[in-house]
């Protein structure tokens, strides 16, 4: 799954509207002045995130946007998924490009388990502060450029 501008200030976005929401509507021009992202873009994926059913507009003094369900029930996959209609196609030219079939086997199983993974985090766990750690993970020995010295 290639994460995009389009899935970080969607997910940015749908986080600041469960943080501050709390049941009343939020306006872009809010979360643009608090996110530092540009209102006319954040118009564009909201549509995009209306469409999918993941927030729901509120027209008139006071409108803006609210969670269109539970924040427990969004996986952040389907907030990405939502504004990247690009997504699909690219995965699969991306395997198309690579002659070997067992290396386009080993890069659909990368993007099953990045996918999976973002099915299984809902917007309440980031909202909460939920702890996602990865197997595995390791903190660098050292910085970057001493390594690049040696």
């Amino acid at each position: 799954m290639k994460l995009t501008t389009k899935g970080r200030y969607a997910v940015v976005a749908m986080v600041d509207i469960a943080r501050s929401g709390a049941g009343r509507p939020i306006s872009l021009a809010e979360i643009a002045e608090r996110q530092g992202i540009s209102l006319a873009y954040l118009e564009q994926l909201f549509c995009k995130l209306r469409r999918g059913g993941l927030v729901a507009s509120v027209r008139g003094p006071g409108g803006g946007y609210r969670l269109g369900r539970e924040a427990r029930a969004i996986p952040i996959a389907d907030i990405i998924l939502a504004v990247d209609d690009r997504l699909c196609a690219d995965e699969e030219a991306a395997t198309e490009e690579v002659g070997d079939c067992a290396i386009r086997a080993l890069w659909r199983a990368l993007a099953e388990h990045v996918q999976s993974f973002l099915r299984s985090v809902s917007l309440a766990d980031v909202v909460a502060g939920a702890a996602i750690e990865c197997e595995g993970a390791q903190q660098p020995r050292r910085p970057l450029q001493a390594d690049a010295a040696e």
